[in-house]
């Protein structure tokens, strides 16, 4: 079969590493099921490996932590959808019995275990499920990732309702974009910031209530503040200087939700965390349970956001794409 691989890690040329191979089909194993892979996305996850900035690089590896195909075949003792019918891959490999955290031998799919970014795939039975009817192949590949961990941070960890102001940081990419949705899915009051105003319309036009550029406004903090007296929930993958000040914003008995941290480390005032008693709380993929109620989100009436899709031979201008920051929503690539 043919699959995107990463022979070797570049810290200032990491997307010019991948590579389309032709490599031997798996098969699938005792309780696993073999899917034919049709679309597959990337994360930033993906372009930090090839750059040699995540734990435990294992090498040669087959990216990709979402996708979207059909099943082919069935490994001993399997069961699950019927052959041919369309799925998605949770991609969280071993999460464990508790639903508050998830096991340290936890995985998650494209490193070191095989990755969606190829033309077939096996994976747990228990990992496989229906894709939501309502999506087209492109918006299903692009969802898995993204979408389950925007769920657990918004909803599971950060418990979003109507009633709340979210504040998402650094709006457009995959996350984010689906923090959004999913927030104005419960009906709460959304503002997003960004150093661009093309990212911010597209925002608005997806529901956003305010759009901040941080670079226009000489201190966009007082500017999220001035709404509604301030975030009662903010959900943040920016870290360094945007989460301290994210923490200083925040309304008083606000929630923070971290899930990533791109820019660095954060440099805290403890007197923001502890004078407006805040929680403050980390987040990071999501449980099987996390996972079938982000799936149950897509009925129709909201849709991933997807910039654009590549030929899986054109995937190092996708991860460049990626590495550069400058897309709104998810990055796909067509595999079959």
């Amino acid at each position: 079969m043919r699959a995107v691989r990463l022979h070797a890690i570049d810290r200032e040329h990491g997307p010019e590493q991948f590579q389309v191979d032709q490599v031997d089909d798996p098969q699938a194993g005792p309780g696993e099921i073999l899917i034919r892979m049709t679309r597959a996305a990337f994360n930033r996850r993906d372009v930090f490996i090839s750059q040699g900035l995540y734990p435990g690089i294992v090498m040669p590896c087959i990216p990709g932590s979402d996708g979207v195909g059909t099943v082919a075949a069935y490994g001993e003792g399997a069961s699950g959808p019927a052959l041919g019918s369309r799925v998605v891959i949770d991609p969280t490999l071993g999460w464990g019995p508790s639903d508050r955290v998830w096991r340290r031998e936890a995985q998650v799919l494209g490193m070191p275990h095989q990755g969606t970014m190829a033309e077939y795939l096996a994976v747990p039975a228990e990992n496989v499920h229906p894709a939501p009817p309502s999506l087209s192949d492109d918006e299903a590949g692009a969802m898995p990732l993204g979408g389950v961990t925007a769920y657990r941070a918004l909803v599971t960890r950060g418990a979003c309702t109507k009633d709340d102001v979210v504040l998402l940081p650094g709006i457009g990419g995959g996350v984010q974009t689906f923090a959004l949705l999913f927030a104005k899915k419960l009906g709460a009051t959304v503002i997003v910031t960004s150093s661009s105003d093309e990212k911010l319309a597209r925002a608005k036009a997806l529901g956003a209530d305010v759009t901040i550029n941080y670079n226009a406004s000489e201190r966009w903090e007082k500017d999220v503040a001035a709404v509604d007296g301030g975030p009662s929930l903010i959900v943040d993958s920016i870290g360094g200087e945007t989460f301290a000040k994210a923490l200083n914003v925040a309304r008083y008995g606000a929630r923070v939700v971290s899930y990533g941290g791109t820019t660095g480390d954060a440099k805290i005032r403890p007197f923001s965390v502890f004078w407006k008693q805040l929680d403050v709380m980390g987040s990071s993929m999501g449980s099987p349970h996390d996972f079938a109620a982000m799936l149950a989100q897509w009925d129709g009436s909201i849709r991933p956001v997807v910039d654009s899709v590549f030929p899986l031979d054109e995937v190092a201008d996708a991860a460049r794409k990626v590495d550069h920051g400058d897309q709104f929503g998810k990055i796909v690539l067509a595999v079959s």
